[in-house]
């Protein structure tokens, strides 16, 4: 094989000069989702000097065979930067080009035709190729990067598939082209590479990250592709603990109980405006503690092309997913993240390839995800702006545009599949005049995405934040999302509602450790040490390993146990000396499951001589004496096939000769006894059992009765009973104390939480009282529910928390408030009246002060306090009467709200009446705010 690189230079954005055929040394480095760099020495003296003494293009072309050249993606340079020493008296010249896209900082974005939004420009519901075609297409009717081509558009990425994700964002005027798209790459959004003069834009972990760990394999050994294979490891950015602070006073800690770091706790802190639920801040600290649980490692591999199977840029590129030697030289998927090649003064090619393990690849997928939480493009970001000016009281705020949900699935803390997701929408500046209105906050809302479903408030936002984030959710539901603004307590115009599907998990658990084989009383034991590949413990969310066998011969693998710890299962009925091939397969609660384990391979030995294998042993074979119960005969020596019907008898057995350590599993069945072979009188007083007795599929559906107890389990496995040994009785499932009427509903069937139902006779109208351990993390939060009254209108909840306590009265159709309501918490507590018209009265205690929101009225003679307005259209006086008698005479201030010179005097207090005196140059109507109380 006859690998080779070569350099051919062009004329900018033009022809192509000719071939720079004398290179000193050169070295090309091309990182995925990144600009790449050519490092080139090269004599003043050489052939082909003189089309490097100006501004040119570099282009890398790569043959296996010296005939067929071909220029790679990412393999076109500017020679925009050089260096010599005029001393040196062999001329040589040292250039430092980046790669063609380098370019893409030279476009800047401009203001647009529309208006600013506080400063920036808007792109509301865009999809990625609109923005950057945006940046492209307008900098080059200005004359900008006229060669420059691209391959995608507004609707579709280079490869011709929709843009899988549509973004809500605003982008500072003067923002370059190049920062944009690796922002977009970098919260995995798009990949990009850039072929030639022509950018490649492709939705993220598509194109650009094909799997070559499958047919055709693409497998770096070392020795044959790989010389050596250093790796680097750091704990610089390992924790265990971290905090989570965000908004309102919300702080939770987590802590990674795995993580076990040499000295001990160390500490991580996320201090993150916006975040005020507990599953988003779950979500922040497991991708945190993730990244942070142990040592990360680089993987550099020096690579030899010449000797080599595989070649880069011909059989794998940056993103690509191959075969190669991991820590400790054993072999692994890993992702290639770098490809790096070198040419010397010899004319030898070489270089190394830097490799991302599971780990690496799951640690940027997490900051990929915290970065679109945080404040990225992706269904994030805000604007930032601030409130517009003060208008008027009143104003009905025009309906939010740009709305954007974005959903993901997480593993919580119990190991089950959770969703969240971030929205976000353009900021609010108008009125539905089309004046300007100020903003007091946002209220998004929620609801199933069916026909008729209620509306639920699900999270508020200050004026200035466009973002909301919201969990946990179902996997696999799908959602409607609407926002509103709300200015100085009007309710705006609702959004257009946006859908969204929560996807579930689809990362399947680490690859178990092969499985460890022994052969004893003539069955087979399999062992599991509890570990993954690399000593990777299980993650949270694992549920078991299924243990899988076939015979080497005759292949066909079929499933013989699991296992949902580190131990072992026996397998049975196996032939004598037949070998039987092994292996596991891991599986989470979300049914993923992993690529097959290394295989191991064991026959099951024989007991006894083979002249009385598969022989009936009847009485005149056994000389008398000769098999003494307690020593002479053990597990599996014999078996069920080898005893004929009523051959032993109660004569023949002492007493405990016969007891379970000695009778293998499986060894005698019902098909192995006959009739009446076994009576009660043959049987000692107490049978004790090693293993199990299972009544159905010993792995699925089935009743149990082992050492701990009895137990059912259901078709998939789960146990859903248990009697224990120790008295304890646990059950999953529904449990009702009647059918219908009057009656007690435990756990529910559809019920997602542990839950009670009290059903008061017909109908399905119940009240719920249940524990829900997602709505505050690490907190077992009580919920008390009543059922609706008969209109359907109405419906109590009183939730109870270690750090909440709420009661409330909601609407269950449209989900908005409905009446009175109490929340307390740690910080503050807050009494009100809140209705889905928008009236809200409502006190707030906290450590600083009381606050109260709303109207004041009065009734009766015994008022203390009234609040009142009055408008007088006089510049003399004017009588203005309580309505009501009150119990003394009382103090009250008047103050005008009138944007002229004027003023306004009490007079003529009583306790029916008070008067006012407005002095003013001319008659004018004059709004009087009034507070009276009693002295």
């Amino acid at each position: 094989m006859n690998y080779d690189l070569r350099l051919v230079a062009y004329t900018p954005n033009s022809d192509r000069l000719g071939l720079l055929p004398h290179p000193l040394a050169f070295q090309i480095a091309q990182p995925l989702n990144d600009v790449p760099a050519l490092v080139l020495r090269y004599s003043r003296r050489a052939l082909g000097a003189d089309l490097l003494g100006q501004p040119c293009e570099v282009a890398v072309e790569w043959s296996e065979d010296g005939q067929t050249w071909t220029e790679s993606p990412d393999a076109r340079f500017l020679r925009i930067k050089r260096g010599t020493d005029i001393t040196d008296e062999t001329g040589v010249e040292t250039f430092e080009m980046p790669g063609y896209g380098w370019q893409l900082r030279k476009i800047v974005l401009y203001a647009g035709p529309s208006p600013l939004v506080d400063g920036k420009r808007a792109f509301t519901s865009a999809t990625p190729g609109t923005i950057l075609q945006t940046f492209l297409a307008e900098a080059q009717v200005r004359g900008a990067l006229p060669a420059l081509d691209w391959t995608f558009n507004t609707t579709h990425d280079s490869a011709g598939e929709p843009w899988a994700k549509i973004l809500t964002i605003y982008y500072q005027p003067g923002l370059d082209a190049l920062t944009t798209l690796i922002n977009l790459s970098e919260q995995s959004v798009v990949d990009f590479c850039v072929q030639g003069r022509t950018l490649h834009v492709y939705n993220a972990d598509t194109e650009l990250a094909r799997d070559r760990t499958t047919a055709p394999r693409v497998d770096l050994l070392l020795g044959r592709d790989i010389l050596n294979a250093p790796d680097t490891g750091t704990l610089e950015d390992a924790a265990s603990a971290v905090l989570v602070v965000g908004d309102d006073g919300f702080r939770q800690s987590y802590v990674n109980n795995t993580a076990a770091l040499p000295w001990g706790r160390w500490e991580n802190f996320i201090g993150q405006g916006g975040v005020s639920d507990t599953g988003t801040a779950f979500l922040l600290a497991e991708s945190s503690l993730a990244r942070a649980a142990k040592e990360r490692v680089q993987h550099t591999r020096e690579i030899t092309p010449h000797a080599a199977r595989w070649l880069p840029w011909k059989d794998y590129q940056p993103g690509d997913k191959v075969i190669a030697p991991a820590s400790g030289g054993t072999l692994a998927a890993l992702r290639v993240r770098q490809i790096t090649l070198t040419k010397d003064a010899n004319g030898v090619v070489g270089g190394n390839v830097v490799l991302n393990d599971r780990f690496l690849e799951q640690s940027i997928r997490f900051a990929r995800r915290t970065a679109g939480i945080v404040g990225g493009s992706t269904a994030s970001g805000g604007s930032g702006a601030q409130p517009a000016p003060q208008t008027p009281r009143g104003r009905t705020a025009a309906k939010p545009v740009g709305l954007i949900v974005d959903s993901i699935a997480y593993v919580d803390a119990s190991g089950h599949a959770q969703g969240q997701i971030t929205a976000t929408w353009g900021p609010v500046l108008l009125d539905v005049n089309g004046e300007a209105v100020d903003i007091d906050s946002y209220e998004l809302f929620m609801r199933d995405n069916v026909i008729g479903a209620p509306w639920f408030l699900i999270a508020t936002t200050e004026p200035d934040d466009t973002t909301a984030t919201y969990s946990p959710l179902l996997v696999g539901q799908e959602y409607a999302f609407k926002v509103r603004a709300t200015s100085q307590g009007v309710k705006g115009v609702f959004s257009d509602s946006y859908a969204v599907e929560v996807p579930d998990d689809t990362t399947a658990p680490p690859v178990p450790t092969a499985p460890t084989l022994e052969t004893r009383l003539g069955v087979i034991h399999v062992k599991w040490d509890g570990l993954g590949v690399g000593a990777t413990a299980m993650p949270s969310d694992f549920h078991r390993v299924r243990v899988w066998m076939q015979d080497p011969l005759d292949p066909g693998e079929s499933e013989v146990g699991y296992l949902q710890a580190a131990g072992s299962i026996v397998v049975i009925d196996q032939p004598y000396g037949a070998d039987r091939e092994f292996w596991l397969t891991s599986v989470d609660h979300a049914g993923n499951e992993s690529a097959a384990s290394a295989t191991a391979t064991i026959a099951a030995a024989a007991l006894v001589d083979t002249d009385v294998i598969g022989e009936i042993i009847d009485g005149e074979h056994i000389i008398d004496g000769t098999i003494i119960a307690s020593d002479k005969v053990t597990a599996s020596t014999i078996t069920g096939a080898l005893i004929q019907a009523l051959q032993i008898d109660t004569g023949h057995l002492a007493a405990n000769a016969v007891t379970a350590n000695k009778i293998a599993a499986g060894a005698i069945t019902a098909a192995k006894i006959d009739a009446h072979a076994v009576t009660a009188a043959k049987l000692e007083a107490i049978l004790a059992l090693a293993t199990r007795i299972v009544a159905g599929d010993p792995i699925a559906a089935r009743v149990e009765l082992n050492s701990t107890g009895l137990a059912a389990y259901d078709a998939g496995g789960t146990q859903t009973v248990l009697i224990s040994s120790t008295g304890s009785v646990s059950i999953v499932g529904q449990l009702s104390s009647g059918t219908t009427g009057n009656r007690l509903v435990i756990n529910p069937v559809g019920a997602t939480q542990p839950e009670i139902r009290f059903h008061p006779g017909t109908g399905t109208n119940y009240s719920r009282l249940y524990s829900d351990g997602s709505m505050y993390a690490g907190e077992a939060t009580m919920v008390m529910s009543s059922g609706t009254n008969g209109a359907g209108t109405s419906r109590s909840q009183i939730v109870v928390s270690a750090t909440d306590l709420r009661v409330h009265i909601f609407d269950p159709t449209s989900g908005l408030a409905g009446g009175g309501y109490l929340f307390a918490k740690p910080a503050e507590l807050e009494v009100g009246y809140n209705d889905a018209s928008a009236n809200l009265h409502r006190f707030r205690f906290t450590s600083a002060a009381a606050q109260y929101a709303g109207k004041w009225s009065y009734s009766g003679s015994g008022a203390g306090l009234i609040m009142l307005s009055a408008t007088i259209n006089t510049n003399t006086g004017y009588t203005y009467p309580f309505g009501v008698t009150l119990l003394s005479t009382p103090f009250i201030v008047a103050m005008s709200d009138y944007n002229g010179d004027n003023r306004a005097t009490v007079r003529n207090r009583t306790t029916t009446n008070f008067g006012v005196q407005v002095y003013a140059a001319t008659t004018v109507s004059t709004t009087l705010m009034v507070w009276a109380w009693r002295a």
